[in-house]
């Protein structure tokens, strides 16, 4: 259901026959509340379809709409995907998708085993039911979309790949795994008859991975990178690992540990950058591009720290611990959980799959290494929910158990609430009602304060001597997206004389150039006559198997851009050129939010040295390094930053 360039829960399905859900009167002190996936929760009775079957047959399956529209009353109305045909009573897509209904049945387990709950047992019962359905029993695949009476639609319009949608590895395989060995995992001791069942459709799924290509590496614009991994994701094989990992603790045969390993290796080969480099030690969601990072299903360092744990090995923790105590502090100071930072911030729109998979990243790797800085690094990230975004509005409503389907950077609201985004904030919700201290900084839900990455796009400079504005057919190539969807073209000799805001602070100069093997193209950066560095543009490996020519990525300069300076000028020499943007980071980056009398502040450093700055005080300030261990803690006004490290600062 999800692919690289389609976003599952932006509500495009169409209307279809009403069924509404009402608010619930019962809210209690805890966030999690089921209601409204409840509301979303259906059961069918299919059809015989071959080479399907699952658990007791005979009755009903447990399946999930996926789409939910308000009405104008404040009641909601259950649809699926795709143009709806009432002639038929069919849509585009279909009604129900195993992707959602795997990760329901994760919700409805966590809350089984949270608090007991015997309804959340027979919900994820009746839903895991439902998900094994959907498996090819003769390929271990999964079928993704189902129509209203049961029938499958192996190939929906808009086309998903695979098509059909069991013919291959998917999303919706991972998914199903990451279901699955939570299923296992949960049923063994309560229904045994049941986990064996589950047990037998994890295995079949297992053989489907068909990772025969293991130990293989590819080469991606001169980058190893492995070529095992599930649809060439990291983020695919990482719901995958959560599924692996939970089935080996319960228990689970040597050929899952083999495979749970395996696809860990893959994803710690994709951790890359530094505190002032690009990814700035993000773990990469695709193997196929070096410039792609999203926050959906970015839950990469969950999955290395379960793996980690589970198989004894420091080795994956390592690249989680690097994502969360570098890249998340640069990433909540320039801007939060964007759908697509490629490499600029292309797509800003924030959706709670996002929030949550750097939430259950941010927990996972805290109770991986017992360092704290993670659990307050994830409140802060989980006042997304309470306001601390875009609109200053609450994305999610403990009293109904909803979560809006997303917030653009304009501050609009998609006020769907679909199976998704209800999912994923739910998943978010257990975390916080099982970690007070993480839910207490979660609350301080509105933004105060950002100061962090500057993007200001190439075409905005004052250009001579033959560079010019290009806009492509596309901007996106294949890999990754040109910023403001053009770019400058220069021929040698050209310039680009670009204004940026002035800082009180030196910042990084990070280029986003188009680079391509065997390009004699310089660029010469330079502030007030002041050289700050050359790119050369055919810096670059070979093209591999990267789905286009070259790599559009940010090259950081060899010396810093000088406070107050507003002026930078590029030169370009020895061939054309390609400049799209140039991104600014400050030597030390923040983000401040509020709430109920107090504010929280974390401070990211992309600077060499240690830097004292000052913060609104009193504070309570805890300075960590970039592996997030905790090197200081004091209080006042003045905090320390350490290199490449983060700061929290809380008063």
């Amino acid at each position: 259901m999800k692919r690289r360039s389609v976003l599952l829960g932006s509500g495009l399905a169409l209307t279809a026959p009403l069924l509404s859900s009402t608010p619930s009167s019962a809210a209690t002190s805890r966030l999690t509340n089921t209601a409204h996936l409840d509301f979303l929760r259906d059961s069918v009775t299919p059809p015989a379809q071959a080479g399907h079957t699952t658990y007791r047959s005979s009755s009903g399956l447990g399946v999930l709409w996926t789409y939910a529209e308000p009405n104008a009353d404040g009641t909601y109305r259950r649809i699926g995907g795709g143009p709806y045909d009432a002639a038929t009573d069919t849509y585009g897509q279909g009604a129900f998708n195993s992707d959602d209904i795997a990760r329901a049945a994760v919700v409805y387990i966590r809350h089984w085993k949270q608090t007991g709950s015997a309804a959340s047992r027979t919900a994820a019962y009746e839903l895991l039911r439902g998900l094994t359905y959907f498996q090819t029993l003769s390929s271990g695949y999964f079928v993704l979309w189902m129509q209203p009476d049961g029938t499958f639609n192996v190939s929906p319009e808009p086309v998903e790949l695979p098509d059909p949608s069991d013919s291959g590895p998917s999303y919706w395989l991972a998914r199903a795994i990451w279901a699955l060995g939570e299923g296992y995992a949960a049923f063994r001791t309560a229904d045994k008859g049941f986990a064996t069942f589950l047990k037998e459709r994890l295995d079949l799924a297992l053989g489907a991975l068909d990772l025969s290509e293991y130990g293989r590496w590819q080469i991606i614009d001169g980058v190893r990178v492995p070529a095992w991994l599930v649809v060439d994701g990291a983020d695919a094989s990482a719901e995958a690992v959560l599924g692996l990992a939970a089935y080996v603790s319960a228990g689970g045969p040597s050929s899952a540990r083999r495979v749970l390993r395996q696809l860990s290796e893959g994803i710690a080969a994709l951790s890359d950058g530094s505190a002032r480099e690009w990814p700035f030690g993000a773990v990469l969601p695709w193997a196929l591009s070096r410039s792609d990072w999203h926050a959906w299903a970015s839950q990469m360092p969950a999955a290395l720290a379960r793996a980690g744990q589970v198989l004894g090995s420091e080795h994956f923790v390592r690249p989680a611990v690097t994502d969360s105590a570098v890249f998340t502090p640069w990433l909540l100071t320039s801007g939060g959980p964007d759908n697509g930072r490629l490499p600029a911030r292309i797509d800003k729109n924030q959706i709670a799959y996002g929030v949550d998979s750097r939430i259950q990243s941010l927990i996972a790797v805290a109770g991986a290494t017992g360092r704290t800085g993670f659990r307050q690094l994830a409140g802060i990230v989980a006042a997304w929910y309470f306001g601390a975004n875009a609109a200053g509005a609450a994305a999610y409503d403990p009293a109904t158990g909803r979560t809006v389907d997303g917030i653009a950077a304009d501050g609009t609201v998609n006020r769907n609430a679909g199976a998704e985004s209800t999912i994923h904030g739910l998943l978010s919700m257990l975390v916080l009602d099982a970690q007070p201290d993480v839910a207490a900084q979660a609350r301080q839900g509105n933004i105060v304060a950002r100061v962090g990455s500057t993007t200001v796009e190439a075409e905005s400079a004052r250009l001579a001597g033959g560079a010019a504005v290009v806009t492509p057919p596309s901007p996106w190539t294949g890999e990754s997206q040109y910023s403001g969807d053009k770019y400058v073209r220069m021929p040698a000799g050209a310039t680009a004389r670009f204004t940026v805001p002035a800082t009180a602070q030196p910042q990084l100069v990070l280029p986003v150039v188009d680079l391509r093997p065997g390009s004699a193209a310089v660029t010469r950066w330079t502030s007030s006559g002041r050289p700050l560095g050359d790119v050369r543009h055919g810096d670059v490996g070979a093209q591999g198997n990267s789905p286009a020519p070259g790599a559009l990525l940010p090259v950081t300069l060899a010396s810093e851009l000088p406070s107050g300076r507003t002026e930078l000028v590029a030169t370009a020499a020895g061939g054309e050129a390609v400049v799209d943007a140039v991104i600014l980071e400050p030597l030390v980056s923040r983000y401040t939010i509020g709430g109920g009398g107090h504010t929280t502040t974390v401070l990211r450093s992309a600077a060499r040295t240690p830097q004292t700055v000052t913060v609104d005080g009193p504070a309570t300030i805890e300075s960590y390094d970039a592996t997030g261990v905790r090197r200081a803690r004091t209080t006042g006004s003045r905090a320390l930053v350490l290199p490449g490290g983060f700061t929290i600062a809380r008063r």
